[in-house]
């Protein structure tokens, strides 16, 4: 039995009564299947990047405050990200160097409040705009 007629609908991919599944009658389908797989990578990217950003923030957050929970900031303090980092990265991979882990805690203080966190923005942004020296423009991106 020819399953085409199941498969198509004539004003989609003018599917005609008797005419056999051809190339040129797939070619709808596959337009449409390759757009639908290409928006869900899309989507799939942008829920990696705002998950990203959320734990990069999170993690700025512990930091900062683990750092200000009493530890002598001026002897711990120094040694705390670059041990974090050798733990972390052995643990889990690369992105988890001192520097990355800087970037974490600055961003957890320039944006304190979480829900303002843009979710059009991934963690590379964010980290050019913790670049931003002039602090009140920085504010202004967080409104």
């Amino acid at each position: 039995m020819d399953v085409c007629p199941r498969l198509f609908k004539e004003k989609d991919y003018k599917w005609k009564a008797g005419a056999s599944c051809t190339a040129y009658n797939l070619d709808g389908l596959l337009a449409q299947l390759r757009a639908l797989i290409l928006q869900a990578r899309q989507q799939a990217l942008r829920a990696v990047d705002v998950v990203q950003a959320r734990t990069c923030w999170e993690m700025g957050r512990h930091i900062v405050e683990f750092e200000q929970g009493g530890a002598d900031r001026a002897e711990y303090g120094a040694r705390l990200l670059p041990r974090l980092a050798e733990r972390l990265t052995m643990e889990f991979g690369n992105g988890f160097d001192a520097s990355n882990l800087r970037y974490m805690r600055l961003f957890y203080q320039a944006f304190p409040n979480c829900d303002a966190l843009r979710h059009e923005l991934s963690w590379t942004h964010y980290r050019l705009l913790l670049r931003v020296e002039d602090r009140p423009a920085l504010m202004i991106s967080n409104r």
